[in-house]
């Protein structure tokens, strides 16, 4: 649960046979990440999101990429929602709905969030091939599916994203994450007009 003025924080460890993972976030930061996940075009795209979301990020992972990077790309997602889920607390006084469009040269992405306690993914819109397509040698386009998925679950996010339009794969995918990023920002936000939590429930 969290009170007024406390730090919405969170460390989260997961070790499997998989991979090994140390995530620590600050919500009410400003953006500074320090990210190593071994592989090196998500971590551009977790810094991505740590910068236009306003939160500050730590992540250590170590995992199987000699197999295939789907484990530890995956479990990062999870470790992530974990984490967001926690800091989150009891959610009194957010603004609980984010928007955002965001461009990335020809590739354009919509997301919309609702820190609704109900985890839902709707992505669409990605080209035909994309989710085939290697990006820096390494992260398959599919991947970023599976991060929203793991993200939206784990955190108890309802979240929507959309592909607009977009020809290059890393054009897309960061336009993706940058988009989902900054309709967190503005989902996470405390509102000084909100009292409590923003649910007829009384609860999130």
């Amino acid at each position: 649960m969290t009170t007024a003025g406390a730090p919405r924080t969170a460390r989260v460890q997961r070790e499997t046979s998989e991979s090994s993972i140390d995530l620590s976030l600050n919500l009410d930061g400003s953006g500074i990440s320090d990210i190593e996940t071994s592989v090196p075009f998500y971590d551009h795209l977790l810094t991505a999101f740590a910068k236009h979301s306003l939160t500050d990020l730590t992540v250590r992972a170590r995992g199987d990429i000699e197999i295939d990077v789907h484990h530890t790309v995956e479990d990062v997602g999870i470790v992530l929602g974990q984490a967001i889920r926690e800091a989150l607390g009891d959610k009194r006084g957010i603004s609980r709905y984010g928007d955002a469009l965001v461009p990335l040269d020809e590739a354009l992405a919509q997301a919309v969030v609702d820190i609704s306690g109900r985890p839902f993914l709707v992505h669409t819109g990605e080209p035909a091939g994309f989710e085939f397509h290697l990006i820096g040698g390494h992260f398959t386009g599919s991947m970023v599916r599976h991060v929203f998925e793991a993200i939206a679950f784990h955190a108890g996010l309802t979240v929507h994203v959309t592909v607009l339009g977009g020809r290059d794969p890393h054009h897309i995918a960061e336009a993706e994450f940058k988009a989902f990023a900054r309709a967190f920002r503005q989902a996470k936000a405390l509102d000084p007009l909100v009292s409590g939590i923003p649910s007829t429930k009384g609860a999130l």
